[in-house]
């Protein structure tokens, strides 16, 4: 899944002046702190300053956070390859293999919006831990169905179900748990889309060779051990506790209400709602089709090892965009994550004008590295303009509008591509590209946005 703020992942950070006294029931880990106000994010950047920017980032609590993140996206990046290997070893067709994906990929859509209301309305971290202990069954359950030799296309299905859930729940407090670990929240997402890249290089190689050697229920039951890391570094995490929301706590919040409201606030910032909707056309007419077209121009014409090879480039791109973000933090973040942006029209392009596979490698890298600089802002453009009693339901609806017209995109590409052919549809794409970030920039109050001050 691609967002505005996140590359491909398997696919998505406060203001109080009440205080915070000691809470009945706070999260094991979160220390209650009597007394203390606890004060927008933004006041506390001339006391952050003071502090050296590797003291700000590496604190011990983002350490356990990024461990946590790393590891979970490693395993993500080793799954399609366990998953499309093993239901082809017991006979099953491409269309099956697509069958288990799309299940996930609909579950999670369809109810990350409910996960940002329950992790606002109860509790992110604990949300959190549930749903990684919870996949931690069930890729353990897939693990153990390919080493007894047990596999039918419904049980994968399930379990795909299963997981698409738990990533619902788990990824709106990703959004407010960044802030929470990392005074440097700019620094905190680049460095973790850099893991991420390196992750999706390393991911895929590491699952194959598992199995060439060993089986794919042992890459699954790799993958179950990493949300199982995830979930214990989650629990080791020490963070004072935030004061619980008055609302809940006069029972005057419904959850019909705490939806409703999330999508006032999330209609209520012009800049939000604009580069989703903007986003959306970029998913139909760019990326969506890229991903089923590119497949289809670079295998055969060139091989497997140079499509592995452009797909390498890209994931290197993305990592030395997320460096370059971490030291480049532009006034006007969305501004100049736009015009980052307008390097991913030579993805598409590099493929559909037929360039040859260096000069499409050295495209895509480009592409990524805007592409992740463009990641970089946006996600810290949400995680620090949001307050944090609503931020995880704000980065659901995000989330969701950000990947409803993927599969729109990828169900179009087949019937445009026969009717126009695949390197015209892909040639339209870099146009649409380029359109799309003068739209973002055409915008005011997406060009205008200024950096909060925290960051």
């Amino acid at each position: 899944m691609w967002t505005p703020s996140n590359g491909p992942v398997h696919y998505v950070q406060v203001t109080s002046s009440a205080p915070c006294p000691d809470r009945a029931g706070a999260d094991a880990g979160e220390r209650a702190v009597p007394d203390i106000p606890v004060v927008p994010v933004a006041s506390v950047a001339p006391d952050a300053r003071a502090v050296p920017a590797g003291d700000r980032l590496w604190s011990a609590n983002f350490r356990l956070y990024f461990t946590a993140r790393s590891v979970a996206m490693l395993g993500d990046t080793m799954l399609p390859v366990a998953l499309s290997a093993g239901l082809i070893q017991y006979g099953y067709s491409a269309g099956d293999i697509g069958l288990v994906m799309a299940a996930s990929t609909a579950c999670f859509a369809g109810l990350v919006i409910f996960g940002g209301v329950f992790a606002d309305r109860f509790n992110a971290r604990r949300l959190m831990i549930g749903a990684d202990l919870v996949r931690v069954c069930t890729q353990s359950t897939a693990a153990v169905l390919f080493l007894t030799h047990r596999i039918t296309l419904w049980e994968m299905a399930l379990i795909a179900v299963v997981n698409g859930t738990a990533a619902a729940m788990f990824q709106p407090g990703v959004a407010s748990t960044v802030v929470r670990v990392a005074t440097d929240v700019q620094g905190a997402n680049g460095v973790t889309r850099t893991a991420e890249s390196v992750a999706s290089l390393a991911g895929p190689a590491l699952a194959g060779v598992l199995v060439g050697f060993t089986s794919p229920g042992v890459v699954f039951a790799v993958h179950s051990s990493t949300y199982l890391v995830s979930a214990l570094c989650l629990i080791s995490l020490r963070l004072a506790p935030l004061p619980p929301r008055a609302a809940v706590l006069k029972g005057a919040s419904t959850f019909k209400a705490d939806l409703a409201e999330g999508w006032r606030e999330f209609r209520a910032r012009d800049w939000m709602w604009g580069v989703i909707v903007i986003w959306m056309a970029y998913m139909i007419f760019v990326f969506g089709p890229y991903l089923p077209l590119a497949a289809g121009q670079i295998i055969p014409e060139h091989g497997a090892g140079a499509y592995g090879l452009v797909n390498s480039a890209l994931g290197g791109g993305t990592a030395v965009g997320a460096l370059i973000a971490m030291r480049v933090r532009a006034d006007r973040p969305l501004r100049a994550g736009s015009i980052a942006l307008f390097a991913t029209a030579l993805m598409p392009a590099s493929v559909g004008f037929g360039l040859p596979v260096p000069a499409i490698a050295a495209c895509v890298f480009c592409a990524g590295m805007g592409w992740a600089y463009w990641g970089v802002n946006w996600a810290t453009s949400v995680q620090t303009q949001v307050p944090n009693d609503i931020l995880n339901r704000i980065h659901a609806y995000e989330v969701a509008g950000s990947i409803a017209m993927t599969p729109v995109g990828q169900s179009l590409a087949g019937p445009a591509s026969t009717a126009f052919g695949a390197r015209h549809v892909l040639q339209f794409g870099a146009a649409a590209a380029l359109l799309v970030c003068l739209l973002l920039l055409s915008v005011p109050a997406i060009r205008n946005l200024r950096r909060a001050p925290h960051t």
